[in-house]
C-alpha cells in the first residue's frame, strides 16, 4: 500500500510536529520528567496497537521523537498504509528516558488521529470494494491538519477530493442561487476556468442535472439522493460526466449508495467524526 502513497514533504512535517511540541510544553518543558527521571536515563519503548485499525502518520510521530531529542533512535516496524491487529508493534523508540516521554503524547496523538481516519476511510473502501465506486474526502477537515487528515485518506484507500479553493471549480447551491441557475453558473465557470481546471457542480434533482448535463461540466455532484434516485441519476448521464454522491455518508448508507453506480463518494465523516485509533506507548523493562 505504501508504494502508491503520496509523500509528505519534510518541511510541512517538521513545522507541524514543532508547533504541537510546543504548544505540549509550554513555558518550561515537561516538568515531570525533569523532576522523576535522571538526565542520563535512557529506556526502550513500543508503540503498538490495541484495537485493529490502519495506522498512519508514521512520519509524524517519527519526527515528534527526534525533533524532541536526536538522540533517540526510531524504527519504524510498520509502514503507512498497513493493517494492524491488536499487539501489532508499530514502531520503536529507545535513548535518552526524558525526550522519550516529553514527545509520547505528541507522538499518539499524530499516529491515533490519523490512524482513526485511515480506519474509517478503510471500513467504507471495504465496504464498496465490490463496486465501480471510489471513497473520498472532502474539505470538512481540522484547521491546520488538512494535509494530514487527506494523507491518511489516502491510507486508508480513499481518494482525496480537493485541497483548497484553488485547486478545482465546485459550484454549490449558493453559487447557483447567486449566479442565478445552473446553466448561468457553469457557463460562468467555463469562460473563468483555464484548460487544467476541472469544475464540477452540485444539483438537487434530477431536472438539474439534465440541465448541467446539457452544459457538459466535468463532474457532477448529487447531493442528498437516496440510492432509487442514484441509480435514475446514472441511467440519465450515460457516461457523459463523472458522477458524485454526496451528503449523509455513513457506514450503514455507503454500500447501497455505491450499488447505484456512482463513481465517486464524498464523505466528511471520514475526516470531521473518525474515531481515533487505540494505540499505546509502553516502556519495555530489562
Amino acid at each position: 500500500m505504501s508504494g502508491n502513497l503520496p509523500v509528505l514533504p519534510k518541511l510541512m512535517i517538521d513545522e507541524a510536529v514543532k508547533a504541537a511540541l510546543l504548544e505540549d510544553w509550554g513555558r518550561a518543558g515537561d516538568i515531570t520528567s525533569q523532576a522523576t527521571i535522571p538526565a542520563t536515563a535512557t529506556a526502550r519503548a513500543v508503540i503498538a496497537a490495541r484495537k485493529p485499525g490502519v495506522v498512519s502518520g508514521i512520519a509524524l510521530a517519527e519526527a515528534a521523537f527526534v525533533i524532541t531529542d536526536p538522540a533517540l533512535a526510531v524504527e519504524a516496524v510498520k509502514a503507512d498504509g498497513d493493517r494492524l491487529a491488536p499487539g501489532d508493534v508499530v514502531m520503536r523508540i529507545e535513548g535518552p528516558a526524558r525526550g522519550l516521554l516529553s514527545a509520547e503524547r505528541v507522538a499518539l496523538n499524530y499516529l491515533g488521529h490519523l490512524s482513526g481516519i485511515a480506519s474509517a476511510t478503510a471500513r467504507f473502501a471495504d465496504l464498496i470494494a465490490h463496486t465501480r465506486a471510489r471513497i473520498a474526502c472532502t474539505r470538512k477537515t481540522t484547521p491546520g491538519l488538512r494535509a494530514f487528515e487527506k494523507f491518511a485518506v489516502r491510507c486508508g484507500g480513499g481518494s482525496n477530493h480537493r485541497f483548497g479553493l484553488d485547486d478545482a471549480i465546485l459550484i454549490k447551491d449558493n453559487h447557483i442561487a447567486v449566479a442565478g441557475g445552473v446553466t448561468e453558473a457553469i457557463e460562468a465557470a467555463k469562460s473563468f476556468a483555464g484548460h487544467l481546471v476541472k469544475i464540477e457542480v452540485e444539483v438537487d434533482t434530477l431536472d438539474q442535472l439534465r440541465e448541467a448535463l446539457a452544459c457538459a461540466p466535468d463532474v457532477i455532484m448529487l447531493d442528498n439522493m437516496g440510492p432509487d434516485q442514484l441509480k435514475k441519476a446514472v441511467g440519465i448521464a450515460q457516461g457523459r460526466a463523472i458522477l458524485e454522491a454526496s451528503g449523509g455518508i455513513e457506514a450503514d448508507t455507503v454500500k447501497a449508495v455505491a450499488e447505484s453506480g456512482i463513481d465517486l463518494i464524498s464523505s466528511g465523516w471520514i475526516t470531521h467524526s473518525a474515531p481515533v485509533l487505540d494505540l499505546g506507548l509502553d516502556i519495555e523493562m530489562g
